[in-house]
This record gives structure tokens, sequence and C-alpha cells, in this order.
């Protein structure tokens, strides 16, 4: 294996980016990625991040991840919630036999995306049947593999179990071609993300294309990586974005206030006390939020190689520093676009558009404000 894995990701991410950035107008307009984009993205290996290398992937370390996601964020937030999603549901590959894994993975274009827990799926010979519907597929429309988890029902349709009694869930895989997408995704922000639904009617699953997703025992590969899971390396990529549309948004509002003469006031913006000092202080929230969650991934990483086991503090961590790194990424965005005036409001300019992909990041699912009472409460539970 690569004594080095993920080298060149995220060069070949910033030397992209230009070309994203120009065609994120028509991203936001089309609510697609790009074909110049999507095959920028292909041909750099940028969906192969999270892929393990005995596939052909990089197998890239969490922190090479999410300075991938932050460079692509910085150019279009869209293009890399796309990119994000469906890079880690390439992981689900390290729980599938060589041959799935590879029909899956190794035959142009190799992405897969899946949508939010949901439905049943009943077990009969050879596999799964299932009729279904599930939201919010982001990146789906570049996908040529669609994923959906699923409770599974027995043969009688009783539900199955784990043996601790919780519900048997399986992620189940099948080709885009076997489902009908339908173009919902009419948001306030990340609107080139194509995050649609999609249904399959009476659809076959043979076994080999279910796996149990974040289960260790599950796992078919050894890299480390694959003990993370899809759930907390989620967090880190979207927390990962939310800094990238930040840096860019201040430094949007850095470059207006070098600029730009105030109506009515005396002197230039950069000149101004008040905007000196706040831009010392949203600078210095960034670079604080951006220190938490690359410290916490890189402590996570290092305990994992250390002693192979990914623990419940090291989720707990993860889960509150992405939280309030996108909680406190949506606050920088806010400062910048309110101290840009009335020249955040219009479209031809950087601020409005990331204002509204970063308050779309704000309501998903990695950003709800239970994940700090859950964190509380473990921290309250503990020596107990």
């Amino acid at each position: 294996m690569d004594a080095t894995p993920g080298v060149g990701l995220v060069e070949r991410a910033r030397a992209i980016s230009p070309l994203i950035a120009r065609e994120a107008d028509e991203i936001e307009r089309t609510r697609r990625l790009t074909p110049a984009v999507l095959s920028a993205l292909i041909e750099n290996g940028l969906y192969r991040a999270l892929l393990p290398q005995s596939l052909g992937g990089a197998e890239a370390p969490p922190e090479t991840f999410m300075q991938m996601m932050e460079e692509i964020a910085k150019a279009d937030a869209s293009t890399a919630w796309c990119l994000g999603q469906c890079s880690v549901c390439a992981m689900i590959a390290a729980s599938l036999d060589r041959d799935t894994a590879h029909e899956i993975f190794n035959a142009g274009p190799g992405i897969l995306a899946w949508g939010a827990i949901a439905h049943e799926a009943r077990a009969v010979e050879g596999g799964y049947r299932v009729t279904a519907r599930w939201d919010f597929a982001s990146g789906s429309r570049q996908a040529s593999w669609l994923g959906a988890h699923v409770r599974i029902l027995g043969a009688d349709g009783t539900p199955r179990k784990n043996a601790d009694g919780s519900p048997e869930v399986r992620t189940i895989l099948f080709p885009v071609a076997s489902a009908t997408l339908h173009d919902v995704w009419q948001a306030i922000g990340l609107a080139g993300t194509g995050t649609d639904s999609y249904e399959v009617n009476d659809l076959f699953i043979p076994e080999r294309f279910t796996a149990f997703r974040d289960v260790p025992s599950a796992l078919r590969e050894r890299g480390l990586l694959y003990k993370i899971g899809t759930g907390s390396t989620f967090s880190l990529g979207f927390a990962a974005i939310s800094l990238g549309v930040a840096r860019t948004t201040l430094d949007a509002a850095i470059a207006l206030a070098r600029a730009k003469h105030q109506s009515l006031a005396a002197h230039a913006m950069r000149d101004n006390q008040a905007v000196q000092g706040l831009i010392g202080r949203t600078e210095g929230d960034l670079r604080a939020a951006r220190a938490y969650l690359y410290a916490t991934a890189n402590a996570m990483w290092r305990d994992l190689n250390a002693t192979g086991e990914f623990s419940a503090q090291h989720r707990s961590a993860v889960r509150l520093a992405a939280t309030w790194t996108i909680h406190q990424s949506a606050r920088v965005v806010d400062t910048a676009y309110h101290m840009a005036g009335a020249t955040a409001v219009f479209r031809s300019n950087p601020f409005e558009r990331r204002f509204r992909d970063m308050h779309a990041i704000a309501q998903q699912l990695q950003a709800r404000d239970t994940h700090y009472e859950d964190v509380g409460k473990a921290i309250l539970s503990e020596g107990r």
C-alpha cells in the first residue's frame, strides 16, 4: 500500500478551484454540477479520496480529506457538498466483497450517492425486495449507483433484530438506472447539489449488494480509516466545508473593506476602527474554529493509529467539534455579510450565495443543536 495515502489530493483540489469558481453561477442556475466540473473532479481522483487503496482509491487520512473539502468549498459550496457526500458514501466499499466493490466503484464514473434512513426491505431467496422512496440524495445527479439504509423484514414480514434487540438495518445498493429520480430540490442554499428524492418499485437487491454500514465487525478492509465510519467522517467533511465557505466570505469582506468608501462616511472602510476591530475578532474566531476542528481530528487519528480503536469518546469529540465549527462558521459568514452592507445583497457580488449556502449547511443533520445535549449527557455520565 502507498506509504503516503492521499498525497496530492489537496493540491489537485486547489488547482481545479478556479474552474469550479467560474462554473459556480451555472451550477446555481441549473441546480446541477456542470459537465466541466464533474469531469475535473473525476479526472483528478477526488471522488476516490476515501475509497480503499485495494480498489485504486486514495484511502486518505481525515486531515487530507478535510483540507480537500475546504479548498473546493472556497470555490463553490454545492460542489464541495456533492463531493463530500459521495466520497464518504464510497467508504461502504470497505464492507463489500472485492468483486462487488470493484463492479460499483471501478466502472466509470464509479460514484455512489444515498439519502436518509427510511422504509423496509423484505428478505427473499438470494436477497431482498423493496418498494420505497427516499429523500436527501445529494450528488445523485452525478451518481452511477444509489444506496439506501433500510430496516429488514424477514420473509414472513416480521422485523429482524440484531443481537442487542435493535432493528437490523442494511445498506442496499443498486444502479441509478433502477430508480426514478424526482426533481424536488428547490432550496434556499446549496442549490447546485441536486439533493433530490428517488424511488424504486419491487426492486430485487442481491445479497452481495447489501452491507452493514459502520459496523466494525462487518469490515472487510483493514485500513484504520474505516473504523471511523461514515457518520463521523460526514461530520468532519461537512464541518470543513463550512470553514471553506466562511474563509472565502470573510476574505471577500476584507477585500471590500480595503477598497470601499461607505456612503456618508468620512473615511474609507479600511480606516474605520470599528471595521478594523470587527475583522480582527472575526479572523480570530475563524482561526480558532479551524484549529479546534483539526486538533480534534488529528488527536483522534493519532489515538486510532496507536490503539486501533475508535472509541465512543472519539465519536463524541468529533461530533462536538464539527457541530461547533459549523455554528461558528455561520457566525463568521453573518458578520462578513453584514459588514458588506448593501453590496452583499446583489447576486453579482461574492456574498449573497455564500450566505444562503452557509445557512443551508447549518440546517443539516450535522449542525443540530441536539448534538450538544448528546455530548453533555456523555460528559455528565463519565465516572458513574
